[in-house]
């Protein structure tokens, strides 16, 4: 059983002060995986005073970009020497297919060079005028303390991809993880504290709700970088606006999948299988409403109800296992009670339904459902479900896909499938979400991320991502 007694506060393992541990249980059968500390108030105000020590008085904001870019490079080979470690541990905490957790890897090395590439070519110092006529310079420094808070579904992920450009711009850092992560986050500071950062750097917090409501509203606090839930933005953005703070935003989405009428429907079904079911479909961009024309209606509904049906679900471990359970027993309660209102809203359940697969019973497991004859008002095309669900709505025409694509609070992810590449870049050129696919193309890091509407603020990955993470200081000389 993995035990961690302490917190990693300003680069020091620190006593909490609360030295009661959490117990951490399996998704799979809710044994228990291990302890571990939680941090408090009193322990937020101890991370931030160190993080504004580092970042006023020490060496952190004042070391070069290049100084900075050899410690990220150190901090991924460490990451990477570990990842197998990582991978079973993240697995085993939020029930993520192992095949899943250990894919991941490899793309935060590839997060991470987006990043450092950015970072080489970033105008730190650069003169306004490049002719020279003029002798203004243009500076982006360090923004100060930055708070970083993560949700549970993807932690490493989440968490590198604000703390290496906070990192790279000369920021200090307080990571406040979420408690079903607890192993595995401070599995990531006993990394950070093997790198061996200045004092008072880096902190790294599982923590609950309101601790992190006390760490994003602090005073010495600079700048918020947040990934979660919509609602709990909407809180985090008054309390950035009430104290004018800096503030970037990833929250949640209802993706829409526009099959066109010439769309290659097993290219569509290999697609959707990680589009909208990877990570459980825990996945705050995962492909979740399916619209479909009304030509080709029935034959959509079958080839998704073949493709849900083929999907592993058990074991995370299992090599087999495609969906595994829920992080929590919470999440899993929140799944079933969207798919009965599905049902009592009239939608027609196709495959899948209410309660836990046979021989499931004992975790947080429940039925991958397909839904169709779904309208987009009903509350399970509307709402964010973050599990294993999908709606198949009807559509008329291309005019009356984008309609429904872009009749959403949201905006962040999306795709089209279609045989004729023009008409499918046209289609995304119209659907406003901050991140599209056109037949399931390859992702990039190089490229921002992040949503439109009720889905963010800001961007993250590359270059526009680490322009999150500086303020701008024009030099008249």
């Amino acid at each position: 059983m993995i035990v961690y007694d302490k917190l990693y506060i300003g680069g020091r393992w620190t006593d909490p002060t609360d030295p009661q541990l959490l117990d951490i249980r399996s998704p799979h059968d809710r044994s228990l995986l291990g302890r571990a500390a939680q941090a408090t108030t009193a322990d937020v105000d101890k991370a931030v005073a160190a993080a504004r020590e580092a970042f006023d008085h020490g060496p952190w904001s004042r070391t070069t970009p290049e100084e900075r870019q050899a410690f990220v490079v150190r901090l991924n080979e460490l990451r990477a020497g570990r990842a197998k470690e990582i991978s079973a541990r993240i697995s085993a905490e939020t029930g993520a297919a192992l095949w899943f957790a250990e894919w991941g890897q490899p793309a935060l090395d590839k997060q991470a060079d987006a990043y450092l590439r950015a970072a080489r070519s970033f105008g730190w110092e650069e003169p306004l005028d490049p002719t020279g006529a003029s002798g203004s310079l243009v500076r982006r420094e360090p923004i100060g303390v930055v708070a970083a808070v993560i949700p549970w579904n993807s932690p490493y992920m989440a968490a590198l991809v604000k703390m290496i450009p906070a990192l790279l711009a000369g920021n200090t850092v307080v990571l406040k993880a979420s408690p079903e992560n607890s192993l595995s986050i401070m599995l990531l500071a006993e990394i950070f504290d093997e790198l061996g950062l200045p004092e008072g750097v880096v902190s790294i917090l599982p923590a609950d709700r309101a601790t992190s409501e006390h760490l994003v509203s602090h005073p010495d606090v600079d700048k918020i970088a947040f990934t979660g839930s919509t609602a709990a933005g909407r809180r985090i953005a008054s309390i950035a606006g009430e104290q004018l703070k800096r503030v970037s935003l990833e929250l949640g989405g209802k993706s829409a999948s526009i099959i066109c009428e010439d769309a290659d429907l097993t290219a569509m079904a290999d697609g959707l299988k990680f589009a909208s079911f990877a990570n459980n479909s825990q996945n705050c961009q995962a492909h979740t409403r399916i619209l479909a024309p009304r030509s080709r209606y029935d034959e959509v509904v079958g080839v998704l109800k073949d493709l849900v049906e083929s999907l592993t679900v058990g074991d995370p471990t299992d090599p087999d296992t495609f969906i595994g359970p829920m992080t929590s027993e919470v999440q899993q309660q929140r799944v079933l009670d969207y798919i009965r209102i599905g049902i009592d809203e009239g939608a027609r359940v196709v495959t899948g339904g209410p309660g836990s697969p046979e021989g499931l019973e004992g975790g947080n497991y429940v039925r991958p459902t397909l839904f169709a004859d779904v309208d987009n008002g009903m509350r399970i095309a509307r709402e964010e479900i973050f599990g294993p669900v999908i709606v198949v709505i009807p559509y008329e025409d291309e005019e009356d896909a984008v309609r429904i694509a872009n009749d959403s609070a949201y905006g962040l992810g999306g795709g089209v499938w279609s045989t004729d590449p023009e008409r499918a870049l046209a289609l995304a050129r119209r659907v406003r979400t901050g991140f599209f696919m056109v037949n399931a193309a390859p992702v990039g890091f190089d490229g921002p991320f992040g949503g439109y509407k009720a889905s963010g603020i800001g961007r993250e990955m590359g270059a526009f991502g680490l322009a999150e993470f500086v303020e701008l200081k024009t030099i008249n000389v």
